[in-house]
C-alpha cells in the first residue's frame, strides 16, 4: 500500500487540499454518521494548527487535525475514507499524527475526544480516559489524554 503522507501547516493548504479535507469530513461525519453539526468551526486556519493527510492513488483517504491551542495539543477529526477501510489506515494515520506532535512539540500532553466505541483503539497509542462517557452531537464520546512526559 503506497499511501503518501503529508503534515501541513494551514498556510500550506491549497484550495484543492482544503476542499478534499472538507469533502471527506462532510461525507463521513455529517452524511454517513448522520451527525448534523458545524464542522467548519473556525479552527482549521488558526495559529500553528496542522493537518495530517494520507493520499492513495491521488485521493484523500485518511485525515486528522492537530489543534495547538494552549498547553495541550488536540488531535481531532480523525477519519478514514469508506473506500479505504479495512486496511489498517487508522493505525497508520494515528502513528503519523503522533509523530507530528512529537516532532514539533516534544513532551506536550495530547488530548482527544474519542467516539466511545473507539476507546480501545486509541488506548493502543497510549491514550487513557480522563472523563466519563458524554454525548457530543448525538454520539457517545469520551475524553482521553496521552501525556508523553509521564512515559518512562
Amino acid at each position: 500500500m503506497n499511501v503518501m503522507w503529508y503534515d501541513w501547516h494551514h498556510y500550506e493548504l491549497t484550495v484543492q487540499r482544503l476542499y478534499d479535507i472538507l469533502a471527506l469530513r462532510n461525507a463521513v461525519f455529517i452524511v454517513e454518521q448522520t451527525c448534523f453539526y458545524q464542522d467548519i468551526d473556525g479552527q482549521d486556519l488558526l495559529g500553528d494548527n496542522r493537518h495530517v493527510a494520507g493520499y492513495l492513488e491521488g485521493k484523500l483517504v485518511a485525515y486528522a487535525r492537530i489543534l495547538t491551542d494552549k498547553d495541550i495539543l488536540t488531535i481531532g477529526r480523525v477519519i478514514v475514507s469508506p473506500r479505504a477501510r479495512g486496511i489498517k489506515l487508522g493505525n497508520l494515520l494515528m502513528e503519523q499524527a503522533m509523530e507530528a506532535c512529537a516532532a514539533r512539540w516534544p513532551g506536550r500532553k495530547i488530548h482527544l475526544s474519542a467516539q466511545a466505541h473507539l476507546q480501545k483503539f486509541y488506548g493502543r497509542f497510549g491514550f487513557h480516559a480522563v472523563t466519563e462517557v458524554y454525548e457530543e452531537d448525538g454520539i457517545p464520546h469520551i475524553g482521553m489524554d496521552n501525556d508523553p512526559s509521564s512515559v518512562r
